[in-house]
């Protein structure tokens, strides 16, 4: 465990703190490994019956931390705590509410298409800046964004980065609900429990109708292969080494 991740349970509530605002609450290893095993304890525990997810500080997830992907250039995904995340949220069958405020980057992003509920503050910015870091999305997010928003609105989110504002995420489908900034805990929190309150049989039985976790995991596999064979390209070393030296990258000199 690691006291980055600050778990606790009421109510039948999971609710699971991302807790490293000095950074952002960008995800190292050992967080993800984290937050897969409450995930995974989750799904075997009938005390649980929803899972929160919220975010310390003053932005929800600055996405994976730059160092770990430095780290990760000769490994996929699939062989770090990450990929055991990104399996636990494909395979969850209890209700799962994310609580965004501030920006959500990258898998602050993606981890939003596997929640059956979100929440966002207002001033809110959902990020995805994967091609501007040279590399490609992970979270099955390249079948459940298009899925979700359409082909160009994924493909600009994708290919340029732009911000999602709360109204255009709210618009599109992204997010259910946008509250006060001072609403939002409360907001998710009521909501998780109303959803524990329900026939938790009818509920993971409606989730399962809903969702294929089969094609989610193959996309994962897809996605995992290309992520890690774009770790080793030029164009990802020289984003690293761009974001090290705090200047713009280029590009323009790969083909």
């Amino acid at each position: 465990m690691t006291e980055h991740l600050v778990a606790s349970v009421e109510e039948g509530v999971l609710t699971l703190v991302l807790n490293r605002p000095d950074k952002k609450n960008a995800l190292t290893d050992a967080m993800y490994a984290a937050l897969a095993d409450n995930l995974v304890s989750a799904e075997k525990d009938p005390a649980i019956r929803a899972v929160v997810f919220r975010g310390e500080g003053d932005m929800f997830c600055a996405g994976n931390d730059i160092a770990d992907f430095v780290a990760a250039s000769n490994d996929g995904i699939a062989e770090r705590s990450v990929g055991r995340f990104l399996r636990a949220l494909a395979e969850s069958t209890k209700p799962l509410i994310a609580a965004v405020h501030g920006k959500s980057v990258g898998i602050g992003l993606t981890m939003l298409l596997h929640c059956d509920q979100v929440i966002l503050a207002e001033g809110a910015q959902l990020i995805a800046p994967f091609v501007n870091l040279a590399l490609v999305p992970e979270a099955a997010s390249s079948m459940l964004l298009l899925a979700r928003v359409g082909h160009v609105r994924a493909y600009r989110i994708f290919a340029l980065g732009e911000p999602v504002n709360a109204a255009d995420a709210l618009a599109w489908g992204l997010a259910n609900e946008v509250v006060p900034h001072a609403d939002l805990n409360a907001t998710a929190d009521a909501l998780a429990r109303r959803l524990a309150k329900q026939p938790m049989g009818a509920l993971i039985a409606t989730k399962q109708l809903m969702r294929d976790p089969a094609a989610i995991r193959e996309r994962l596999d897809v996605e995992n292969k290309v992520f890690a064979e774009r770790l080793k390209s030029p164009e990802a070393q020289e984003a690293f080494a761009a974001f090290a030296q705090r200047r713009a990258p280029d590009f323009t000199k790969f083909g």
